[in-house]
């Protein structure tokens, strides 16, 4: 961590607060970070309490109230989400301690790679176009619609369609105004005037995070996604990223694809999140 104790030890959760809007505010307390979105009050992963060591006995119930009392200025915050800063995915009583008050625990596999280490896939496409998207007011606009209707297909089926919309429309309208800062780009593999693949790269002190790797289901398995990564890197390295962070599911397919493009798995994270009570099963 840096001097004032904000910045996370791990390289995961440091590139998860990178990625989060300008007007983020961290506070280090005694034992955690508290991560505040003030704009965007209702993403999960972007107001949250991360804790430098994972749950102990007892800590479900003594969690919830830091985590209450953190957000109690806060009513757009309905949900509550809890993570700890490790790169080994030691979970402690995660299961215990969160699993019976209806969390839903989630890891992370990260993936790194260094200038010039992530190199072409011998079956990517080659007949889509690359390139970023201007992220000026106005500019792009029908591209960047498509992009949000590539968020709104590859949503998990716990969240609703018009939600999603509106959710994948206010963050990337937050990361714009990142990207018309100098912090990276959102890039687009296009079929004539079809987004066939869509993902962004936010740059913050030399870390490049990648975020939203989508394809449309249309043209999946045809190398899209890989040439998609891999120009995006290039690309993100003439902007200043000397460390490459892509993130998934340790289950997802995408994994050994990663691989394969160059990216070394080096870190394993966890952290668990109760959805507000309107969206969690009945």
């Amino acid at each position: 961590m840096q001097p004032d104790g904000t910045v996370p030890r791990s390289l995961v959760w440091a590139t998860e607060i990178d990625v989060l809007p300008p007007d983020r505010v961290v506070t280090r307390r005694d034992g955690y970070l508290v991560v505040r979105s003030p704009g965007n009050p209702g993403h999960y992963w972007g107001n949250l309490l991360l804790f430098d060591e994972p749950p102990g006995p007892g800590d479900g119930e003594r969690w919830e109230r830091a985590f209450d009392a953190e957000f109690a200025d806060s009513p757009g915050v309905r949900h509550r989400t809890l993570a700890w800063d490790r790169a080994d995915g030691e979970l402690g009583m995660a299961r215990e301690e969160l699993g019976p008050r209806c969390y839903d625990l989630e890891h992370m596999v990260g993936l790194v790679a260094g200038p010039g280490e992530v190199r072409p896939h011998p079956r990517a496409d080659t007949q889509a176009r690359v390139r970023p998207l201007d992220p000026a007011p106005g500019a792009d606009a029908a591209l960047w619609r498509q992009v949000i209707e590539l968020w709104v297909a590859a949503r998990e089926p716990r969240f609703g369609e018009q939600e999603h919309r509106d959710f994948a429309r206010a963050r990337l309208a937050e990361l714009r105004r990142m990207f018309l800062a100098g912090r990276g780009a959102w890039y687009v593999a296009l079929l004539g005037d079809e987004v066939a693949g869509s993902l962004g790269v936010v740059v913050t002190e030399g870390r490049g995070r990648y975020q939203a790797v989508d394809t449309a289901a249309a043209h999946r398995r045809r190398g899209i996604c890989s040439r998609l990564v891999v120009e995006a890197a290039l690309d993100a390295e003439r902007r200043g990223a000397r460390r490459l962070v892509i993130c998934a599911d340790p289950g997802y397919h995408a994994l050994g694809l990663y691989e394969s493009l160059g990216f070394r798995r080096a870190e394993r994270s966890a952290g668990a999140c109760m959805l507000p009570a309107s969206r969690r099963p009945a």
